[in-house]
């Protein structure tokens, strides 16, 4: 049952048939419930999106308050409700269903302070060091700080530093145990106002230590490895039968039923994925 506190012209609010009403962030909202019929490639697709978009962005709830909440103030959205619509939207790659992050296209803040000059990320003993041109003007201040953000793909044990340094420090050091240090880095860098009232831009400060597979990529391997082993063992037995019946094939039921499974496989291997190089 759904109850009209403001009368019977006002918005509803619990529910009513298979409609639910509701207030969000100060919004009337109407929205649909009901069983789900078999979902289609596109909706498995969109699935997979906002899984692949979640999970970037499951670790990093301060960077992104900072980076998109100055976007946010004065609408009906929150600064995770921005940067998840972005990522899904920009930051992804691949179809369905391997879609994944393209770490050149996420943007962990965005604003108008002006992008620092002379980036540059470098492994040094025991971690990572972060240098830049600590120059300031009137847009860039000695004293607007700096936000380091370090993903690490193969683990999902992302690292945020929300004020890591200061502009005028010209660099900073993020402390690292050698097994992480060696493995798939996506390092990204914005700087925000001592106030917290501007923000700049994030940027990718390059990969490092190059990528790895995901887990469809790994399955599909996999599979490809499982049907090829197959493929070859049947070959061998297809080609010595033919051999030994001096070029012509067997007329017996058992070769018709290897000639069968070599055409499948042979055809199955042209278009699988995950084939190796």
């Amino acid at each position: 049952m759904a109850i009209a506190s403001n009368g019977p012209h006002g918005h509803l609010n619990g529910k009513v048939g298979n409609l639910v009403f509701y207030m969000l962030n100060g919004q009337p909202v109407v929205r649909l419930i009901g069983r789900k019929g078999k979902p289609s490639k596109l909706q498995l697709a969109n699935y997979q999106e906002m899984a692949v978009t979640t999970k970037l962005l499951s670790n990093m709830g301060g960077f992104i308050k900072l980076g998109y909440g100055l976007q946010a103030r004065g609408t009906v959205h929150n600064a995770h409700n921005l940067a998840t619509s972005y990522h899904k939207k920009q930051a992804l790659t691949g179809e369905y269903p391997n879609i994944r992050i393209d770490y050149n296209k996420v943007k962990l803040s965005q604003g108008v302070m002006p992008e620092t000059a002379d980036l540059k990320i470098s492994k040094v003993s025991g971690g990572l060091e972060i240098t830049w041109n600590p120059k300031n003007d009137a847009e860039l201040k000695d004293n607007d700080s700096v936000m380091v953000m370090i993903c690490c793909p193969e683990t999902g044990k992302d690292q945020e530093y929300l004020n890591i340094a200061r502009r005028s420090e010209g660099k900073c050091f993020i402390p690292m145990y050698e097994q992480v240090l060696n493995q798939q880095l996506e390092p990204y860098i914005s700087f925000i106002s001592a106030d917290g009232e501007r923000v700049s831009d994030s940027v990718y400060l390059g990969n490092l230590n190059g990528t790895v597979k995901n887990e469809v990529e790994k399955q599909q391997e996999e599979k490809y490895v499982q049907v090829k082993t197959r493929f070859d063992q049947v070959e061998s037995s297809y080609s010595s039968q033919v051999i030994a019946n001096y070029g012509e094939r067997p007329k017996n039921k058992a070769f018709k039923y290897l000639e069968k499974e070599y055409e499948t496989l042979k055809k199955q291997l042209e278009h699988l994925p995950g084939k190796p190089g």
